[in-house]
């Protein structure tokens, strides 16, 4: 049975059921309620296609696969208001429907041919998420859509893409339900359209109750009577009922400036810092982070460096950007003990509706206390027990015992939320030199070090974090892993960043990172999933987030979508995403438009971005059939390059020679060596980190020697190259190795040999060049048709030719002329086209 994965992906699950369906049969006779049904699947097949869904199954209901929760949304809204349009046009009772929407991994699968043919469907799909969908849809009313707690921030957030409509959806919390077969109550959530939905709270059934307070349950009626007699004889303040917010999983929290009572200002920063690194382990509750923070601060037109964001400001920030409650920590002394205590704060009230304090004795007391508050925070706001004790590092061997070095590191990580990074860097330094095992403060030296392209200090630093990993809590330890990997010779990442993500959901260094690896390994749908995840008004680096969703649609063919995500990143990111932005504007017929974006930058907007925007408009000129000009461009983009630190000269010179590659011209057996000499001795250091990325340029460099006709000089490169890329890990490197090894076959006229070695490669992460090879394997084979597929492919994809990553775009040149469609050789001709 054909598998469409081996492993459960996640997905948007819509299921509807057209209520008393068997009815309407028996009241319109047989034939009208097939020409009703026949136009039903019509309506189903359009939405279908307008919502980008996918129909497993269907009865007298429907289930849908989406890759988006707001595209299951809007098919759910939309075919509510078919519906009703559908009975009016048959002239029978109002056709309704229950829906459920919910978010879940699944385990999708194909039916074999035969089993298809024996009657079961195409495409199967099994996984927990699927039942509860059904537990949502059945608890539904007639006409009613209702929403997991888990799709409804989703969409929520989203909705904004619906235009008008988005801004005048009805929404409700119906409360918290048992589901049967599901341990934990689940909040139940309705959406619709005034006037369609009913907005009224489900009726349960043997499958799904409504959780009740003790208080309103039949057994214990003759009790109250009892206790409402002692209640009001024991006064009004006995009966008032605690306040309490409503969180649900993966909320938000604002924690508010430290209030410290105490006079000791070695605890102004480092006590708010270790409740915040405290509470941030949880994956049940989010904190906004400082920098998220600074940005509504500067929105409110505010200095963040003088604001108090007291209960106050904190709750206009709270509001402003979605979160449910705010954290306002105070530390203080009393009877000669410490006390560290919180408020919980409703901030659409400013009430307090949650109090909770721990006290010791002395400074060494307080991480504890900030442990064992915070430990009970996040059980009294609904987290699991095992959860809460999963990640009960204690403070002091998570962080560090020293609260000198946590003031350090605090006022470090405030620094770094205004991008002050020369002022940071000395403050970590500080907490390190006080503590040596901080591994945070190693790993924000690391990160300082990386945006200089100090990468030998970069790893010393992430080495000294590696050496107590397993004394830190959870989340640190995989962020740990993952900037061990990052600083690697092997550039493998990818999997330590999903890790993180899939653990952590709302962590958005994590997601966005996992986007931009996906998107480098050619698997853009993946990244356009995980770019979406870290894209929330919540996200403090949104732009970058968003720069990732239009080079995915780009590459998906979508720039539109392209344009859009670039626009809603706001003009503060418009620099940076200018190429990608000149790509969509390209792509869809705008050229001059593209031109003009690309010339507004100059030397003085940044050395490289300009001369990644002089190669953008060097490729368009080939595409022009100006071979002069961007040769020009090219050449003039190399000569400026030699002055830029390392790896730019030797990256530039290898794109330079892609250039004239692309552009058909001869290329000196000279300047090929000379390049290859340049990669020899930056390979020539086995631990030297990002060797991965010149391994790549050197396989790159093979194929470039052998489009100029110097394949025994490419054969040689490539024999010493294949242990070393073997020995890298690096799938990039992997890749670009496997197409040049496969040419160099076809040009030694084992075409076989050459099609066997290259098919693994076309799995739908492959590089565009592999589909050009293998055309022309093809071709060399005399196998028209299989050619015509792949000249067929390339031209399908123009946007994934610009907008693939594959090490900044090496290849851009020879992949623009590769989608650019020509009329086919003639058949006696095909066997010798290259």
């Amino acid at each position: 049975m054909p598998h469409d994965s081996q492993a459960p992906q996640l997905r948007t699950l819509l299921l509807t059921d057209l209520c008393d369906s068997t009815v309407l049969v028996e009241k319109l006779g047989d034939g009208p309620a097939a020409a009703l049904f026949r136009d039903h699947d019509r309506l189903v097949l359009e939405l279908q296609q307008r919502w980008r869904g996918r129909l497993i199954d269907r009865s007298d209901g429907l289930l849908l696969l989406f890759e988006r929760p707001l595209d299951g949304l809007g098919f759910a809204l939309d075919y509510r208001r078919g519906l009703e349009a559908l009975g009016n046009a048959h002239r029978t009772d109002p056709l309704l429907a229950r829906a459920g929407l919910h978010v879940g991994e699944v385990l999708i699968w194909r039916n074999s041919e035969e089993a298809v043919n024996a009657g079961a469907k195409p495409v199967e799909i099994e996984g927990l998420a699927k039942p509860f969908t059904a537990r949502l849809m059945q608890l539904a009313r007639p006409g009613q859509i209702l929403l997991s707690s888990v799709v409804e921030p989703l969409v929520r957030r989203s909705v904004r893409e619906l235009g008008e409509r988005g801004n005048e959806l009805q929404w409700r919390s119906h409360g918290r339900w048992l589901f049967k077969g599901v341990p934990e109550l689940q909040e139940v959530h309705e959406v619709g359209e005034s006037g369609l939905a009913p907005l009224r709270a489900p009726r349960g059934d043997a499958k799904a109750r409504r959780e009740m307070p003790v208080w309103r349950r039949p057994v214990a009626i003759a009790a109250e009577v009892v206790v409402v007699v002692g209640l009001v004889v024991g006064g009004w303040f006995m009966t008032r009922p605690e306040p309490a917010i409503a969180f649900s999983e993966r909320d938000w929290v604002v924690v508010g400036d430290l209030r410290n009572l105490t006079g000791q200002t070695v605890l102004d920063d480092s006590l708010e810092q270790a409740f915040r690194i405290s509470i941030g382990q949880s994956r049940y509750v989010n904190v906004l982070s400082e920098l998220k923070v600074q940005q509504t601060l500067q929105q409110m037109r505010l200095d963040p460096d003088k604001a108090v964001l007291d209960r106050n400001l904190a709750s206009q920030v709270a509001l402003r950007d979605g979160a449910r409650a705010v954290i306002i920590p105070t530390v203080s002394e009393v009877d000669d003990r410490l006390q560290f205590s919180i408020e919980l704060v409703d901030p659409a009230t400013q009430a307090t509706v949650y109090a909770d304090h721990a006290t010791g004795r002395g400074l060494n007391s307080v991480l504890g206390s900030i442990d064992e508050v915070s430990g009970k925070l996040r059980g009294n706001l609904g987290e699991a027990i095992a959860s809460i004790s999963a990640s009960a590092t204690p403070l002091p061997q998570a962080t560090t015992s020293d609260l000198n070095a946590l003031r350090a590191y605090a006022l470090a990580e405030s620094a770094m939320a205004r991008m002050k990074f020369d002022e940071a860097g000395p403050l970590y330094a500080s907490a390190i030199r006080i503590d040596p095992t901080f591994a945070r403060a190693h790993l924000g030296m690391a990160s300082i070090a990386w945006a200089r392209s100090e990468q030998q200090a970069a790893v010393l630093h992430v080495q000294d974090a590696k050496k107590v990993r397993d004394q830190l809590m959870p989340r640190d330890q995989l962020f740990v892993d993952a900037w061990e990997a990052e600083v690697s010779p092997r550039g493998d990442s990818l999997a330590q960043w999903l890790a993180l993500a899939k653990m952590y959901p709302d962590d958005f260094a994590a997601q966005s990172n996992a986007s931009w690896y996906l998107l480098v390994d050619s698997r853009f749908e993946e990244a356009l999933r995980h770019a979406w995840a870290a894209n929330v008004p919540q996200a403090p680096r949104r732009a970058t987030t968003l720069a990732h969703v239009a080079r995915a649609h780009n590459a998906l063919g979508q720039p539109e979508e392209a344009l859009k995500a670039l626009d809603d990143a706001g003009p503060g990111a418009a620099l940076s995403s200018m190429g990608t932005r000149a790509e969509s504007l390209m792509l869809l017929g705008r050229r001059d438009e593209a031109r003009k974006l690309l010339a507004q930058v100059g030397p003085e907007t940044g050395k490289v971005m300009w001369l990644l925007a002089q190669r953008l408009l060097a490729t368009m000129a080939l595409e022009d059939g100006d071979v002069g000009q961007a040769v020009q461009l090219s050449s003039m983009v190399r000569e400026e390059a030699r002055n830029l630190p390392d790896p730019f000269p030797r990256h530039f010179q290898v794109a330079h020679l892609a250039v004239l590659s692309a552009a058909g011209r001869s290329i000196p057996r000279s300047e090929l060596e000379t390049t290859e000499r340049l990669l020899a001795a930056a390979l020539a250091d086995p631990g030297r980190v990002s060797r991965h990325e010149d391994l790549f340029r050197m396989a790159a460099l093979s194929y470039i020697a052998q489009r100029s006709g110097e394949t025994a000089l490419a054969r040689r490169w490539m024999d010493w190259l294949e242990p070393q890329v073997a020995g890298s890990g690096n799938p990039m490197a992997e890749k670009m190795l496997a197409i040049a090894r496969a040419n160099q076959l076809r040009l030694e006229g084992k075409v076989e040999e050459g099609i066997a070695r290259l098919t693994p490669q076309l799995d739908g992460s492959e590089l565009v060049q592999a589909r050009l090879v293998m055309r022309d394997l093809y071709r060399d084979g005399v196998r028209a048709d299989e050619a015509a597929a792949q000249d067929a492919w390339l031209h399908a994809r123009r946007g994934r030719a610009w907008a693939e990553p594959a090490l900044a775009q090496l290849l851009l040149p020879l992949n623009a002329m590769a989608a650019v469609p020509r009329p086919a050789a003639p058949t006696w001709q095909q066997g010798h086209a290259r």
